[in-house]
């Protein structure tokens, strides 16, 4: 079985290396069918993706950023830093396995839809996560929200009320690299801080940092270095997730304006 499992993954590299391709600026790439540059609201932006290893709990993510970031960046540029990563560092990863859900978390789980991009709370054990980072009475009211949306054929009440700390949670998913394909992946804390810590771990100049939460389908920017950050902008510019979804190892990446 172990032997199945390192050639199956072997197999999925191989596929995300042919997949990932150099951009224009060396060492840098350019995820899937993704475009390299954008041009929004009349200018023209790169997307470069950093491969980086998998990063594990107890790495320090601004060395880690020092390392595998840092040479490619100038002046200029914004650091853009998966949310997930920053979550990991900050230990706030665990083993599905490792966590034991309530009566209340398998009942509100069974109400949630599950989506093709991650299961969200859609499980017990991601549904406890939630419980205990936002409250009994917060999931409770939003699971009530969002039932009204429903009947209104309107969706996302529930995270808007439950917020961020719930829509950020990640649960297990197949497409996810190893070992996390079976952990659960809190919201960082502080996305903000951690942002502002990176950017004055650099050594060069002029660079600001995004903590960024998306997929498929959208997303958010969760955390970011300079309060005059132009947020939507920086939304328009990711809207197809350049950085890719599941095991492509390329959690952070780079947005510079040509």
């Amino acid at each position: 079985m172990q032997l199945q499992s390192n050639e199956r993954r072997s197999s999925d590299l191989q596929t995300i290396q042919s997949i990932q391709r150099e951009s224009s600026f060396p060492g840098l790439l350019v995820n899937f069918d993704r475009a390299e540059a954008v041009r929004i609201d009349g200018e023209l932006y790169s997307r470069l993706c950093i491969k980086t290893p998998l990063v594990t709990c107890g790495v320090n993510l601004e060395a880690f950023v020092q390392e595998y970031a840092e040479p490619f960046l100038q002046p200029g540029d914004i650091l853009i830093v998966t949310e997930k990563i920053v979550a990991i560092t900050q230990g706030r990863a665990m083993p599905v396995d490792k966590i034991r859900p309530g009566l209340l978390a398998r009942i509100l789980s069974r109400f949630v839809t599950r989506t093709s991009y991650g299961i969200g709370l859609a499980m017990p054990e991601t549904m406890q996560c939630a419980l205990k980072e936002c409250g009994r009475v917060r999931i409770l009211v939003a699971a009530g929200i969002g039932a009204v949306g429903k009947l209104l054929g309107k969706r996302g009440w529930f995270y808007r009320v439950a917020g961020i700390q719930a829509a950020g949670i990640d649960g297990p998913c197949d497409c996810t690299i190893p070992p996390y394909n079976h952990w659960v992946v809190l919201s960082p804390k502080n996305a903000s801080q951690a942002a502002v810590s990176i950017r004055n771990s650099l050594q060069v100049s002029g660079v600001e940092v995004a903590i960024i939460d998306f997929n498929d389908i959208g997303g958010e920017i969760i955390g970011w270095s300079n309060e005059k950050m132009d947020l939507q902008l920086l939304k328009k510019i990711l809207a197809d997730n350049p950085l890719g979804q599941g095991n492509d190892q390329t959690p952070v990446g780079i947005i510079r304006l040509l």
